[in-house]
């Protein structure tokens, strides 16, 4: 009878984890989690549960324990590795993160949420992303909510763009799909004239009668101001376009007309403003302004302050004249209403060139993140479609297949019995020749010149007796010597030859040629003889007959005797090669460019009379087939020159 397996305890498996785990952090490696693991009894599901029941529990401790912020992100690390290990569930990390910003100060969750930002790359992964998404969702959520927009502006940021690089563009839950707006941004000031200190101090002035001196702000126009800040806020998409347009049309041209006529500081000011905050100044910006109109004067003269103001304009007239798909009805403008958001933008765009610092450059910068925002509109107009776009298989139309003509339905059916293609010059082409393997076999169909007759005129120029000058030679020609190269690799044994000689130009390389070939060739037959030329011919017959053998075999061989010869040495070329003095990388060179015997043979007997020049002659030959024991050769070449002489 065989012996049960242990069964699973889960206070023993906990114990186990933890201890393992504290093991795993102070060596910083997840080997002792992973072997606990392994030898603990129960099915997978039933230790990852428990491991990651024993992760929360440490963490617990650490917390209350008031450890460190490296300490918990050294547990969050160790849950990351366990995933890829298999270990624990992929959702451990997160409820990690969430246990830890739920617990920590803000300044200790700043630290954590930095960790967070870096391993973004390790949550968008497979292993992490479906599992995590709604949690690290649920915990930005979270520390927004506990954030102050005001105070902790740039921490607020860094988790706007963390979520923005988590999740894809197509993302439903950060899209504001109906383009509703924030309306819970209320501004409170004083509307009672008697409340107001500058209303009182204004019933005062004009008690005393007193004037408003130029470019000094007008009691009135503080509640102006904010007057004009609620219409451009939320607050006034509360209401139809028409209820607020006499009061929006008076205010704005009344806050309009302060800042063209309230003169900020100058330029040197400005610069020096920003000399000052290089120099080790702080740079701080206020989310929202206060509205106490005793304040009215210095926000004036504060540049944001403007901008913030004006950008506002801009925002709200885009929203009024651009294309919303879930905009309603009540914001359709007149005509009229039309022409002057046109003009006033005009206005708007002018005050934001004008307001120091770097006011052409901002002006220009904010123009172009509104016409960025137009394409936004279109997008989600048009349902947000992804922006990855599938290629469907069926996308071309389905061309209609001709049944094919059968063969005998149109050969032989022409005029003669040709053969017809379906056009006038395919036919005749096809019908030149009835075969199509003779005539590919054609001499006409022989395009190439051979050597004799392409170098006929370069061998004329290159004999020194015609006296031809070196810049009239047909070599220098670039045209001539590509076409030369072309048909030297197709038809001469020297182009592949390797040598030792170096050329620096091709014109020189190509003469050397002509010279190799003139030795070679046979001279160019002529045409017309004259009875001198005759009787000098028979001479020459007459002194040949009279040559003694000997001194047959002091002439240079030729590329025909080479020929000849190369087909009887054949494989025996090895044998030879040193006797003609051919180094052992000429060997090895000669071993690679073939593995044709003959040719193997071939070569080296052109390299061998490349090297000996004049005193290649069969004598010479015959000499070294005798030394490397080829003494058959060497008596077939005897009789060989014998026999042609």
């Amino acid at each position: 009878m065989s012996a049960t397996p242990p069964l699973f305890s889960l206070p023993e498996a906990r114990a186990r984890f933890a201890k393992s785990t504290r093991e795993a952090l102070n060596n910083k490696n997840i080997k002792p989690l992973a072997s606990t693991f392994n030898q603990l009894p129960g099915s997978e599901n039933e230790k990852k549960c428990t491991l990651d029941q024993a992760f929360r529990g440490i963490l617990e401790e650490e917390i209350i324990s008031h450890s460190s912020c490296e300490n918990v992100l050294a547990i969050i690390s160790l849950a990351i590795g366990g995933v890829t290990g298999g270990i624990c569930t992929a959702s451990t990390p997160f409820v990690l993160l969430g246990d830890v910003l739920d617990c920590l100060p803000l300044d200790q969750c700043d630290t954590i949420f930095t960790f967070v930002e870096k391993n973004v790359a390790t949550w968008k992964s497979s292993t992490f992303y479906s599992a995590g998404k709604n949690y690290l969702l649920r915990m930005c959520n979270d520390l927004l909510r506990r954030l102050s927009k005001s105070q902790n502006t740039v921490f607020c940021g860094r988790i706007q763009l963390f979520l923005a690089r988590l999740f894809p563009l197509s993302e439903k839950s950060g899209l504001n799909l109906q383009s509703q707006f924030n309306l819970e941004n209320v501004t409170v000031f004083n509307t009672n004239e008697q409340e107001s200190t500058l209303g009182q101090k204004h019933t005062e002035d004009r008690e005393e009668g007193m004037d408003v001196e130029e470019g000094e702000m007008g009691d009135d126009e503080a509640p102006t101001t904010w007057d004009v800040g609620i219409l451009t806020s939320a607050e006034a998409l509360r209401y139809p376009a028409g209820a607020l347009g006499r009061a929006f049309l008076f205010y704005s041209e009344e806050v309009l007309a302060v800042f063209k006529s309230y003169k900020l500081d100058d330029t040197q000011a400005s610069r020096k403003k920003m000399e000052e905050l290089k120099t080790g100044g702080e740079h701080v910006y206020f989310a929202k302004f206060l509205t106490s109109e005793k304040l009215m004067d210095l926000q004036l003269s504060d540049s944001n302050f403007r901008r913030h103001i004006l950008l506002q304009y801009l925002i709200l007239f885009q929203y009024l004249k651009g294309q919303v798909k879930f905009k309603s009805s009540n914001y359709v403008l007149t005509d009229e209403q039309s022409l002057w958001i046109e003009d006033t933008t005009k206005s708007v765009y002018q005050l934001l060139s004008e307001n120091p610092p770097d006011g052409e450059r901002f002006s220009k910068m904010v123009e172009h993140i509104l016409n960025t925002e137009e394409n936004w509109n279109s997008w989600k107009n048009e349902g947000c479609p992804s922006f990855v776009k599938e290629r469907t298989s069926d996308s071309k139309p389905t061309r209609v297949v001709r049944k094919r003509t059968a063969p005998e339905d149109f050969l032989g059916k022409g005029p003669n019995k040709k053969i017809l293609m379906g056009n006038e010059e395919l036919t005749r082409l096809w019908n030149l020749c009835p075969d199509n393997m003779e005539a590919c076999k054609s001499e006409t169909r022989e395009y190439m010149p051979t050597l004799e007759e392409f170098f006929e005129e370069a061998i004329e120029q290159a004999d020194p007796e015609n006296m031809v000058e070196s810049e009239y030679k047909a070599v220098n020609n670039s045209n001539y010597g590509w076409r030369a190269l072309r048909l030297l690799a197709r038809r001469s044994p020297h182009f592949f030859q390797p040598t030792n000689q170096q050329f620096k130009s091709l014109p020189e390389y190509l003469e050397n040629m002509v010279i190799k070939l003139a030795k070679e060739l046979p001279p160019p037959s002529e045409e017309i003889k004259t009875g001198e030329d005759e009787d000098e011919e028979d001479n020459d017959a007459l002194l040949k007959e009279n040559e003694s053998p000997d001194v047959r075999r002091d002439k240079p061989v030729t590329g025909e005797q080479l020929e000849i010869f190369a087909n009887k040495l054949g494989e025996h070329w090895k044998i030879l090669a040193p006797h003609l003095e051919m180094k052992d990388s000429e060997i090895r060179q000669i071993e690679c460019d073939s593995e044709d015997m003959r040719m193997r043979a071939r070569q080296l007997l052109v390299a061998w009379q490349d090297q000996e020049g004049i005193h290649a002659t069969p004598d010479n030959l015959i000499s070294a087939l005798n030394k490397s024991g080829l003494s058959d050769l060497a008596e077939s070449l005897t009789n060989d020159n014998e026999t042609n002489s």
